[in-house]
């Protein structure tokens, strides 16, 4: 048991060593792009919704 543990650690250590890591700029850059997105998408999610519900309430009235 003890074995495949220490056998598992290595291999993890020898893939975490074939990683290529983003530089500072690349995740600045990477961050910025998703909190754009996301607040693009949450935008039109909540217009969507609002239309939809007032849609809804013409219906329903």
């Amino acid at each position: 048991m003890i074995k495949k543990t220490i056998d598992y650690i290595r291999k993890i250590y020898t893939e975490m060593r074939k990683v290529t890591w983003p530089t500072r700029s690349e995740l600045i850059n990477s961050t910025i792009v998703v909190i754009v997105i996301s607040g693009i998408v949450a935008l039109i999610i909540f217009a969507l919704d609002t239309i939809f519900s007032n849609v809804l309430h013409l219906i329903l009235r």
